[in-house]
């Protein structure tokens, strides 16, 4: 079986992780932001995600001979692992879980405030219950140097999504200022629905401008420029999930639930492989990596596919009832769904093969996907383009920090001692003959 050992390998395994888990939030937002219903393409995605586990399981997981001690993929599914399978299983239920909130969590609270609270819980949490599972082998000076740093990132971050949503209601307020000095303003905006007053407290909100606005009417060259109040108009009707606010307080709930469950996957997986509090019998070899990943994904498809089969359904929010046949029906993006699940499962994959050899806690540097993602955003998106020197100021001091955060938590991957290829070694001493130097040469009478 294809395995990991050295801590340069598993420092360029987290760093592919860390590349495929902040692309696949990419696509996801390309499809929610063409109107594409959530439900559709998280079905889409749990379901390749697994079969990306699956594959890996497949391949991987069966090159070289099966040993009793490191036995491959499927020797081990008939093995009595089932206290570390149904750990491994619960990891998948918190991923699932954690992922499925933090979509609704950005629509009612906005994504600036989803990110701190879920990536700060993930970090603080996830990171040090790893340290101590680990037995420490981490370098804990640089590991939790990089826990601030990524602290103070995700602040920055937060500051980002800020001062460019003021941005972007700064430039619709100047569209709809503009707007009446034309004569296609009674066309586009309803006069009796948004007041005309220079005074920023009367002034109409940006949901108020782009709910009134009748998009036909914009400006067609204009809408595609990224960053002018005509693209973010034109996003903005096609958006699918589009309720914002609604609940603060049910809001941050969900938010909280969220990171919780971020923050628990991993230190749980982490157990199902290692069996740091020995539910395995004496002699029964550990989870490998592969076989505990195929339990993981399983438990993750499961609940993903009930949760939005039920959303289907009953939708949260004001997205429109769906059902299974519509869904089958539904092939706009899914080719892009498809491929997010397979980046995503990939990249899941490659952080525990890496954890597995470097500890897990410095495998948590790919919590640095916004890293990614951002990157993405500003080359696809058009993210934060015709904005304040302010918002760029803090986007690069936020990319810096992100960077800073990876390299220190890369900097403390420790190596893992291995017992044999992962057969749990019991506490017996074996007695030995004494060598033949003990011995005392006599003559005996018979």
């Amino acid at each position: 079986m294809f395995l990991v050992e050295s801590k340069s390998a598993a420092i360029v395994c987290m760093l592919v992780s860390l590349l495929f888990l902040g692309t696949w939030p990419a696509i996801l937002t390309l499809l929610e932001r063409r109107g594409r219903l959530p439900q559709h393409t998280y079905l889409d995605y749990s379901i390749t995600n697994f079969l990306a586990a699956a594959l890996i399981a497949l391949t991987f997981g069966q090159i070289g001979e099966s040993t009793p001690s490191m036995p491959n993929f499927l020797t081990q599914l008939t093995e009595d692992t089932w206290p570390c399978v149904l750990m491994a299983m619960l990891g998948g239920l918190f991923l699932s879980l954690g992922n499925v909130s933090i979509q609704y969590a950005w629509a009612f609270v906005g994504l600036s405030v989803a990110q701190v609270v879920t990536s700060s819980i993930a970090v603080v949490i996830g990171t040090t219950l790893n340290y101590f599972l680990d037995d420490k082998i981490n370098k804990a000076s640089i590991l939790f140097s990089g826990v601030a740093c990524f602290i103070t990132a995700v602040l920055l971050g937060s500051a980002v999504h800020s001062s460019n949503a003021a941005d972007n209601v700064a430039k619709l307020r100047s569209f709809h200022e503009n707007l009446k000095d034309t004569e296609k303003y009674a066309t586009l905006v309803p006069k009796m629905l948004i007041p005309e007053t220079s005074n920023d407290k009367a002034a109409p909100s940006a949901k108020d401008i782009m709910e009134n606005v009748d998009v036909e009417n914009v400006c067609a060259k204009e809408a595609k420029k990224a960053g002018t109040a005509e693209s973010i108009i034109a996003v903005e009707n096609q958006r699918a999930i589009k309720v914002v606010g609604e609940s603060k307080l049910v809001g941050m709930s969900i938010t909280l639930f969220a990171g919780i469950c971020f923050a628990l996957f991993s230190p749980v997986f982490n157990l199902a492989t290692n069996d740091q509090w020995h539910f395995l019998k004496e002699g029964v070899p550990h989870l490998v990596i592969y076989t505990a990943f195929f339990y993981f994904s399983l438990a993750f498809v499961v609940m993903a596919v009930i949760l939005n089969v039920i959303f289907l359904y009953y939708p949260l929010l004001n997205l429109p009832r769906s059902s299974l046949k519509e869904y089958l029906r539904d092939g706009n993006g899914r080719a892009w769904a498809i491929s997010a699940g397979l980046l995503c499962g990939f990249g899941n994959g490659l952080q525990f093969v890496g954890g597995q050899a470097a500890g897990y806690a410095a495998a948590d540097a790919v919590q640095a996907l916004p890293l990614v993602s951002t990157f993405w955003g500003i080359l696809f998106f058009g993210e934060y383009r015709r904005s304040s020197k302010r918002t760029y100021l803090l986007l690069v001091s936020m990319l810096v920090m992100f960077s800073v955060a990876v390299a220190l938590l890369l900097a403390s991957a420790g190596q893992r001692k291995t017992t044999g290829g992962g057969a749990k070694i019991s506490s017996v001493q074996v007695q030995h003959p004494p060598s033949m130097q003990h011995y005392h040469h006599g003559t005996y009478d018979i």
